[in-house]
Protein backbone atom coordinates (compact mmCIF):
# COMPACT_ATOMS: atom_id res chain seq x y z
CA UNK A 1 0.00 0.00 0.00
CA UNK A 2 1.28 3.68 -0.95
CA UNK A 3 -0.36 6.01 0.80
CA UNK A 4 -1.42 8.75 -1.94
CA UNK A 5 0.05 11.95 -2.27
CA UNK A 6 -3.50 13.61 -2.39
CA UNK A 7 -6.39 14.24 -0.05
CA UNK A 8 -8.78 11.63 -0.27
CA UNK A 9 -12.50 12.14 -0.23
CA UNK A 10 -15.10 8.90 0.01
CA UNK A 11 -18.37 9.82 -1.87
CA UNK A 12 -21.37 7.72 -1.77
CA UNK A 13 -24.01 7.92 -4.36
CA UNK A 14 -21.05 8.87 -6.82
CA UNK A 15 -22.36 7.44 -9.84
CA UNK A 16 -24.77 10.28 -11.28
CA UNK A 17 -26.07 13.80 -9.92
CA UNK A 18 -24.50 15.83 -7.12
CA UNK A 19 -22.08 12.63 -6.35
CA UNK A 20 -20.88 12.48 -9.69
CA UNK A 21 -20.81 16.87 -9.97
CA UNK A 22 -19.26 16.26 -6.68
CA UNK A 23 -16.44 13.96 -7.71
CA UNK A 24 -15.94 15.54 -10.86
CA UNK A 25 -15.03 19.00 -9.16
CA UNK A 26 -12.84 17.02 -6.23
CA UNK A 27 -10.94 15.07 -9.14
CA UNK A 28 -10.15 18.74 -11.19
CA UNK A 29 -8.67 20.39 -8.25
CA UNK A 30 -6.49 17.54 -7.17
CA UNK A 31 -7.90 15.28 -4.92
CA UNK A 32 -8.22 11.69 -5.11
CA UNK A 33 -11.75 10.18 -4.76
CA UNK A 34 -13.51 6.94 -3.78
CA UNK A 35 -16.82 6.56 -5.22
CA UNK A 36 -19.46 4.04 -3.33
CA UNK A 37 -21.78 3.29 -5.70
CA UNK A 38 -24.88 0.41 -5.85
CA UNK A 39 -23.44 -0.30 -9.87
CA UNK A 40 -19.95 0.51 -10.10
CA UNK A 41 -19.70 -0.41 -13.90
CA UNK A 42 -22.15 2.66 -14.57
CA UNK A 43 -18.99 5.02 -14.04
CA UNK A 44 -16.70 5.82 -16.29
CA UNK A 45 -13.15 6.15 -14.87
CA UNK A 46 -11.48 9.12 -16.14
CA UNK A 47 -8.38 8.99 -13.82
CA UNK A 48 -6.99 5.19 -13.03
CA UNK A 49 -4.17 6.78 -10.77
CA UNK A 50 -6.73 8.85 -8.29
CA UNK A 51 -10.55 7.43 -9.00
CA UNK A 52 -11.41 4.31 -7.72
CA UNK A 53 -15.09 3.30 -7.93
CA UNK A 54 -16.77 0.36 -4.95
CA UNK A 55 -19.74 -1.22 -4.62
CA UNK A 56 -21.80 0.05 -2.15
CA UNK A 57 -25.43 -0.30 -0.29
CA UNK A 58 -26.58 2.06 1.99
CA UNK A 59 -29.32 -1.32 2.83
CA UNK A 60 -26.44 -3.49 2.99
CA UNK A 61 -24.35 -2.63 5.99
CA UNK A 62 -21.34 -5.57 4.63
CA UNK A 63 -20.62 -3.11 2.11
CA UNK A 64 -19.73 -0.40 4.14
CA UNK A 65 -16.64 -1.85 5.68
CA UNK A 66 -15.49 -3.36 2.08
CA UNK A 67 -15.71 0.28 0.81
CA UNK A 68 -13.35 1.84 3.54
CA UNK A 69 -10.80 -1.50 3.11
CA UNK A 70 -10.55 -1.03 -0.60
CA UNK A 71 -10.00 2.37 -0.51
CA UNK A 72 -7.47 2.50 2.36
CA UNK A 73 -6.02 -0.92 -0.15
CA UNK A 74 -5.41 1.78 -2.98
CA UNK A 75 -4.61 4.99 -1.33
CA UNK A 76 -4.00 4.24 2.11
CA UNK A 77 -5.69 7.66 3.70
CA UNK A 78 -9.43 9.11 4.18
CA UNK A 79 -9.66 12.68 4.70
CA UNK A 80 -13.27 13.25 3.82
CA UNK A 81 -16.11 10.87 3.87
CA UNK A 82 -19.48 12.47 2.13
CA UNK A 83 -22.47 11.35 2.85
CA UNK A 84 -24.45 11.70 -0.59
CA UNK A 85 -26.53 9.06 -1.15
CA UNK A 86 -30.40 9.42 -0.12
CA UNK A 87 -33.83 8.18 -0.89
CA UNK A 88 -37.21 10.25 -0.73
CA UNK A 89 -40.44 8.10 -0.61
CA UNK A 90 -43.27 10.12 -1.39
CA UNK A 91 -45.72 9.69 1.43
CA UNK A 92 -47.26 11.10 4.39
CA UNK A 93 -45.45 9.82 8.18
CA UNK A 94 -49.63 8.71 8.77
CA UNK A 95 -49.59 6.93 5.04
CA UNK A 96 -46.02 5.28 5.34
CA UNK A 97 -45.21 1.50 6.54
CA UNK A 98 -42.93 0.10 9.06
CA UNK A 99 -41.28 -1.08 5.62
CA UNK A 100 -40.41 2.08 4.45
CA UNK A 101 -39.79 3.63 7.37
CA UNK A 102 -36.81 1.55 7.55
CA UNK A 103 -35.96 1.85 4.31
CA UNK A 104 -35.77 5.86 4.14
CA UNK A 105 -33.80 5.76 8.04
CA UNK A 106 -31.86 3.19 6.89
CA UNK A 107 -30.46 4.98 4.07
CA UNK A 108 -30.47 8.35 4.75
CA UNK A 109 -29.50 8.16 8.75
CA UNK A 110 -27.98 4.98 9.77
CA UNK A 111 -25.88 3.98 7.00
CA UNK A 112 -24.17 7.87 7.45
CA UNK A 113 -23.33 7.08 10.81
CA UNK A 114 -22.11 3.46 10.33
CA UNK A 115 -19.79 4.84 7.90
CA UNK A 116 -18.89 7.93 10.07
CA UNK A 117 -18.03 4.97 12.73
CA UNK A 118 -15.41 3.24 10.53
CA UNK A 119 -13.95 6.21 8.77
CA UNK A 120 -13.17 8.17 12.08
CA UNK A 121 -9.84 7.09 13.20
CA UNK A 122 -8.73 7.21 10.01
CA UNK A 123 -10.09 11.14 9.74
CA UNK A 124 -8.70 11.64 12.83
CA UNK A 125 -5.45 10.77 11.27
CA UNK A 126 -5.53 13.04 8.67
CA UNK A 127 -5.47 15.98 11.02
CA UNK A 128 -8.13 18.08 8.88
CA UNK A 129 -10.77 15.38 8.51
CA UNK A 130 -13.87 16.32 6.89
CA UNK A 131 -17.28 15.26 6.84
CA UNK A 132 -20.09 16.43 4.49
CA UNK A 133 -23.76 16.01 5.37
CA UNK A 134 -26.17 16.41 2.09
CA UNK A 135 -29.13 17.04 4.50
CA UNK A 136 -32.24 19.15 2.80
CA UNK A 137 -34.28 21.98 3.34
CA UNK A 138 -36.84 19.61 3.89
CA UNK A 139 -34.51 18.59 6.89
CA UNK A 140 -34.93 22.38 8.01
CA UNK A 141 -39.30 22.78 7.58
CA UNK A 142 -42.00 20.47 6.51
CA UNK A 143 -43.29 21.83 3.46
CA UNK A 144 -45.55 19.24 1.33
CA UNK A 145 -47.49 16.48 3.30
CA UNK A 146 -45.68 13.54 0.86
CA UNK A 147 -42.86 14.68 2.22
CA UNK A 148 -42.87 14.50 5.83
CA UNK A 149 -41.54 11.02 5.94
CA UNK A 150 -38.60 12.39 4.03
CA UNK A 151 -38.20 15.04 6.35
CA UNK A 152 -38.11 13.47 9.41
CA UNK A 153 -34.93 11.38 8.17
CA UNK A 154 -32.92 14.45 7.04
CA UNK A 155 -34.04 16.43 10.54
CA UNK A 156 -32.27 13.35 11.81
CA UNK A 157 -29.73 13.54 9.37
CA UNK A 158 -29.27 17.44 10.02
CA UNK A 159 -29.08 15.82 13.90
CA UNK A 160 -26.08 13.62 13.11
CA UNK A 161 -24.17 16.27 11.11
CA UNK A 162 -24.53 18.35 14.83
CA UNK A 163 -23.47 15.58 16.48
CA UNK A 164 -20.25 14.76 14.38
CA UNK A 165 -19.38 18.21 14.17
CA UNK A 166 -19.64 18.44 18.36
CA UNK A 167 -17.64 15.22 18.88
CA UNK A 168 -15.24 15.87 16.19
CA UNK A 169 -13.97 19.74 17.68
CA UNK A 170 -11.07 18.11 18.92
CA UNK A 171 -9.73 16.02 16.30
CA UNK A 172 -9.92 18.39 13.76
CA UNK A 173 -12.54 17.19 11.92
CA UNK A 174 -15.22 19.36 10.68
CA UNK A 175 -18.69 18.03 9.80
CA UNK A 176 -20.95 20.60 7.98
CA UNK A 177 -24.77 19.90 6.18
CA UNK A 178 -25.26 21.05 2.97
CA UNK A 179 -29.34 21.65 2.76
CA UNK A 180 -30.74 22.48 -0.90
CA UNK A 181 -34.24 22.41 -2.00
CA UNK A 182 -34.94 21.73 -5.78
CA UNK A 183 -31.46 20.07 -7.42
CA UNK A 184 -31.22 19.46 -11.30
CA UNK A 185 -31.46 15.49 -10.57
CA UNK A 186 -33.47 12.51 -10.96
CA UNK A 187 -35.06 13.18 -8.21
CA UNK A 188 -35.42 16.69 -7.66
CA UNK A 189 -36.87 16.98 -11.38
CA UNK A 190 -39.67 13.98 -10.71
CA UNK A 191 -40.91 16.01 -7.92
CA UNK A 192 -41.47 18.90 -9.21
CA UNK A 193 -42.93 20.51 -12.46
CA UNK A 194 -39.87 23.40 -12.01
CA UNK A 195 -38.24 23.93 -15.20
CA UNK A 196 -34.81 21.87 -14.14
CA UNK A 197 -32.69 25.23 -15.11
CA UNK A 198 -34.24 27.05 -12.88
CA UNK A 199 -33.47 24.82 -9.87
CA UNK A 200 -30.00 24.49 -8.06
CA UNK A 201 -27.32 22.63 -10.13
CA UNK A 202 -25.05 19.79 -9.07
CA UNK A 203 -21.98 21.57 -9.98
CA UNK A 204 -23.18 24.57 -7.94
CA UNK A 205 -23.60 22.31 -4.61
CA UNK A 206 -20.18 20.24 -6.11
CA UNK A 207 -18.04 24.19 -5.73
CA UNK A 208 -19.60 24.84 -2.08
CA UNK A 209 -18.75 21.21 -0.81
CA UNK A 210 -14.65 21.65 -1.99
CA UNK A 211 -14.92 25.09 -0.55
CA UNK A 212 -15.77 23.41 3.11
CA UNK A 213 -13.34 20.33 2.46
CA UNK A 214 -10.59 23.03 2.05
CA UNK A 215 -11.31 25.53 4.62
CA UNK A 216 -9.20 25.45 7.65
CA UNK A 217 -9.46 23.80 11.07
CA UNK A 218 -10.19 27.36 12.18
CA UNK A 219 -13.53 27.87 9.88
CA UNK A 220 -16.14 25.68 11.63
CA UNK A 221 -19.82 25.92 9.23
CA UNK A 222 -22.29 24.20 10.69
CA UNK A 223 -25.13 24.46 7.90
CA UNK A 224 -25.16 25.68 4.57
CA UNK A 225 -28.90 26.28 3.11
CA UNK A 226 -29.21 26.66 -0.68
CA UNK A 227 -32.53 27.01 -2.13
CA UNK A 228 -33.49 27.54 -5.79
CA UNK A 229 -36.68 30.37 -5.25
CA UNK A 230 -36.86 32.43 -2.23
CA UNK A 231 -39.26 31.43 0.62
CA UNK A 232 -39.84 33.39 3.94
CA UNK A 233 -36.71 31.81 6.17
CA UNK A 234 -34.64 29.88 2.91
Amino acid sequence: MTKSTRKVALISGASRGIGAAIAANLLAHGWAVSLGCRTPSEVEISDGDNQLVSHFDALDASTEQAWIDATLAKFGRIDALIHNAGIMLPVSVLEASDAEFDRTFNVNVKSPMRMSRLAWPHLQASGSGRIVMMSSLSGKRVKGEHSTLYAMSKYAALALAHSLRKIGDNSGIRCTAICPGFVATDMGTALTEVPAEKMTQPEDLAHLIRTVLELPNNASIAEIPVNWTVEDNY
